[in-house]
């Protein structure tokens, strides 16, 4: 059984018990990445039986009035609007932001967790990240709630998650298009093991389906979430044999992406080629000519995760593990009937 937590256990103490200098023992709990596994592992486990009390950590209760932002990358404008939500949440309730980035590496996110050992936090929003056991128990041992906003890969129910109907939004943007007369529809995929993705490309899926139209798997073409991506990805649907007369692009920036990509050919939007993106970032209001998207509320799932970390906080239930906002499809200039279909 675990001791009570107590800074009465020396560094020197466990270094001893581990058969490992006490340095070594500082570097494990600093997040430091020089420590072979086994001798971490070895370390770690002696931590929680003996009860350390890492500096910083927060008791149950206790408020320090900081709350973290955890984000895999920020290198997008989608990070802007989820960073807007908190903030404006943690300022209503009286706390600071601590905005920080991992790059999908694991010497990062250990960086972070001493970050977080040595100040303390009232909670953290993970975005887009993987929960494993280890963090888990990491943040719990620390007394720190956590949400998570768009998940990696299934929610875990043990763990709020926060995100929008994807599967509708990538529903609605299909059937948009197929309703303007579109039977060839190119979609370009998110990243895979992302909940957010799979629904999107499953949305899409129904939508052709719906209309009693085959998937051609040479339509389907992967994406990153990002600018590069999408332009790829455009230069790939449009080297075709018969290339599609729309797309269906899971983000704004890949969208934007296959605008560039179409510009390159000499193709028009929507003259020849009808393009919708997902998220309705202020650059889809700006482009040229303004992109049709399936607008996700990303400032209100930052606002609902702070909401949902400030009643784990206070201990207050809440209504259930796993929330989805609504999409809205939003039309504007980039989707049109297809040039055969506009001409009859």
């Amino acid at each position: 059984m675990a001791q009570t937590p107590s800074r009465s256990v020396t560094i020197s103490a466990i270094a001893a018990e581990a058969g490992v200098s006490a340095p070594t023992v500082s570097r494990v709990l600093n997040g430091r990445g020089d420590v072979a596994p086994e001798t971490r592992e070895r370390i770690e486990n002696l931590l929680r039986a003996r009860g350390y009390r890492r500096r910083g950590s927060r008791a149950a209760g206790e408020r320090v009035g900081l709350i973290d932002l955890v984000f895999n990358d920020l290198d997008s404008p989608w990070a802007v609007e989820i960073i807007r939500g908190v903030e404006d949440a943690a300022h209503d309730m009286g706390s600071s932001v601590a905005v920080s980035a991992v790059h999908r590496r694991a010497s990062s996110t250990r960086q972070w967790l001493a970050n977080v050992r040595s100040r303390a936090s009232d909670g953290a929003v993970l975005v887009t990240t993987g929960l494993g056991s280890d963090l888990r128990s990491e943040l719990e041992e620390l007394h720190i709630p956590v949400v998570v906003i768009d998940p990696v890969g299934l929610p875990d129910l043990a763990v709020p998650t926060v995100g929008c109907t994807n599967w509708a939004g990538g529903l609605s943007a299909t059937s948009h298009l197929i309703d303007l007369g579109h039977r060839r529809i190119g979609f370009v995929t998110g990243r895979p093991e992302l909940w957010c993705s799979r629904a999107r490309l499953d949305g899409y899926r129904a939508g052709l389906e719906t209309a009693g139209l085959d998937l051609d798997p040479d339509l389907v073409v992967p994406g990153n979430f990002d600018y590069e991506s999408g332009f790829r990805a455009g230069e790939q649907l449009f080297g075709l044999a018969e290339p599609p007369t729309a797309v269906f692009a899971a983000s704004d920036q890949m969208a934007l992406g296959v605008y560039e990509a179409l510009r390159q050919r000499g193709l028009r939007i929507p003259d020849d080629v009808s393009v919708v993106g997902f998220d309705d970032l202020p650059q889809a209001r700006w482009s040229s000519p303004p992109l049709t998207t399936v607008r996700q509320p990303l400032d209100d799932m930052g606002r609902l995760a702070v909401r949902t970390l400030r009643r784990l906080r206070d201990n207050e239930e809440i209504e259930s593990p796993r929330v989805e906002l609504a999409t809205e499809l939003i039309v504007r200039d980039s989707t049109a009937p297809p040039p055969a279909a506009a001409g009859d």
